[in-house]
């Protein structure tokens, strides 16, 4: 009955853990802020690439959603920045390998750790700086990771998700 009780406790604590991360200027008074624009040369190579265009769109509603008014970048309360920040980490692969031979309280073994492969991960970080005076006044970081395995789908669904998560908790103070 314990061990039924802990991992009840533990899946209730794994669902109330957060997948972003969010820091703010705790002296600003967010209240000032009605209207947004997403922040002038925001990509580098000319060209929006498809997540770019996903996370913009996750952005667009949840702006829509807190009722703020979109304006051009030069009259905007808000300028919105994102990255897609990669992170490298490395993941097990298959089974490691050992042998071993002994009698009583003696014995050999040998083993190999099973293969290593590094993998590049996507993390969302989004920025709201006020365009006065292009301060940073709110952040937020995903904890989730886009990778290259993932399907269009999979990956829109994604993005819509943190975007949301993140957004629930803008502004902040009010959760």
């Amino acid at each position: 009955m314990r061990i039924l009780f802990v991992a009840a406790m533990a899946l209730v604590l794994a669902g109330c853990a957060s997948n972003v991360v969010t820091d703010y200027n705790w002296a600003t008074v967010f209240g000032n802020y009605a209207s947004w624009a997403f922040a002038p040369n925001q990509q580098d190579s000319g060209f929006t690439s498809l997540d770019d265009s996903r996370v913009r769109n996750a952005i667009e509603r949840e702006f829509t959603r807190k009722a703020m008014k979109k304006l051009p970048d030069t009259e905007a309360d808000l300028l919105v920045s994102w990255q897609i920040v990669p992170e490298e980490r490395l993941e097990q692969v298959g089974v490691g390998l050992g042998f071993g031979f002994g009698r009583g309280n003696f014995g050999w073994a040998l083993s190999a750790p099973p293969p290593v492969r590094e993998i590049t991960e996507g993390k969302l970080v989004v920025e709201l700086a006020d365009r006065r005076n292009e301060e940073v006044v709110w952040r937020a970081a995903s904890r989730r990771y886009l990778n290259e395995n993932q399907s269009p789908e999979t990956r829109r669904k994604l993005i819509d998700e943190v975007v949301s998560e993140m957004f629930s908790k803008y502004p902040p103070g009010l959760n």
